[in-house]
């Protein structure tokens, strides 16, 4: 069974709870490229950034960062996460993506969502009303894109009419392009009736919740004739590692309560993150992985297995950490965790 494990990011600019201070945004996208060149040197599968308009998170235009690392790295699979695509024009995204496999040759992919988050509807001009209308038509315009080299588009209600116009520059071969759902049902059934690979946000409940959604999504694909073998499920989940278990799980709670609490005073369906709540999240059941290299590669393990995911991220962290700690993280990651887990699934059917 060939499975792939990455690292996952928004460029996280929360404060940090020694100082109390946040990393500044420059710095933090600095930061960025050190560790996904760490990843790369460490045999890390893939490295995917997110997008997201606000002050916590450092990262609006995730292909530019993905472009400098494109130069900076050899191996890694370098993707978004996600890609917005209600708020963008899906030409201007494949010619970006395209000029970034220029470089990366072949390691680039979009997985597109609909964004969590929509300080952006406001910011481009959008209504949100229109949230998933946007991103059906969109996410339409941006495969038909990417057949082919000559695009004729009928237009609609968020797009211009394009006339057999050549969209440039191509790529040797389609971009890879996956769906990226925080667990909808509509986005499950709308990937697997298109065919495209399609990645889980799974960062609340227990692991096993999310199952109903992946007989789904292999259900409607069967139905709909498409080949599953070409169609890897993932997910991305919360994550920390220190050689210390108990200092990890103990370490990782301020960032963690930092975030959800911000965000739930902006969402009236989220609450404020209790210490409770957090220590069964990241119990053997839960879905956040924090840990040492034993305990998150088992997690995992058990994740992929219950689930039949063949690519997983650990979003690493979810809210700032020291830069140090982060690459200490890596590391761990790298050489401790992905080994552990490729090896358990070597021989797997």
């Amino acid at each position: 069974m060939t499975i792939e494990l990455g690292i996952s990011t928004f460029g996280e600019t929360t404060p940090l709870e020694k100082t109390g201070k946040a990393i500044s945004h420059d710095e933090r996208i600095r930061e960025l490229l050190e560790e996904i060149t760490l990843a790369d040197k460490l045999g890390i599968d893939g490295y995917a950034i997110g997008e997201h308009h606000r002050k916590d998170f450092a990262v609006s235009a995730p292909e530019i960062v993905l472009a400098m690392a494109a130069s900076k790295t050899k191996r890694i699979h370098l993707s978004s996460a996600t890609t917005n695509l209600p708020t963008i024009d899906p030409i201007r995204v494949y010619e970006q993506y395209a000029t970034i496999d220029a470089v990366a040759q072949g390691r680039v992919e979009i997985m597109a969502g609909r964004g969590s988050f929509t300080e952006a509807f406001d910011i481009f001009g959008y209504d949100l009303d229109d949230y998933d209308e946007l991103f059906k038509e969109k996410l339409d315009l941006l495969l038909r894109i990417n057949q082919g080299e000559i695009l004729n588009w009928p237009g609609g209600k968020f797009t211009n009419k394009v006339d057999h116009q050549g969209i440039y520059p191509r790529t040797k071969n389609p971009l890879p392009i996956s769906l990226a759902t925080g667990g909808s049902p509509y986005s499950t059934i709308r990937a697997a009736s298109l065919g495209l690979p399609i990645v889980y946000a799974i960062i609340g409940g227990e692991i096993g919740h999310f199952l109903p959604l992946v007989k789904l999504y292999r259900k409607v694909a069967q139905k709909s004739g498409k080949d599953l073998s070409t169609m890897p499920i993932a997910a991305h989940s919360w994550g920390w590692l220190d050689h210390d278990n108990e200092k990890a799980i103990k370490d990782y709670f301020y960032p963690t309560k930092l975030l959800v609490d911000q965000i739930s005073s902006e969402r009236p369906h989220w609450n404020g993150l209790t210490y409770e709540q957090y220590l069964q999240s990241v119990s053997d059941n839960g879905v956040i992985f924090a840990g040492d290299s034993e305990t998150v590669a088992n997690k995992i393990i058990k994740m992929m297995e219950i689930l039949g995911l063949s690519r997983f991220y650990l979003h690493l962290p979810v809210g700032s950490m020291p830069h140090e700690s982060v690459l200490n993280a890596i590391e761990i990651y790298g050489k401790e965790v992905v080994p552990k887990v490729k090896e358990y699934f070597k021989d797997k059917a």
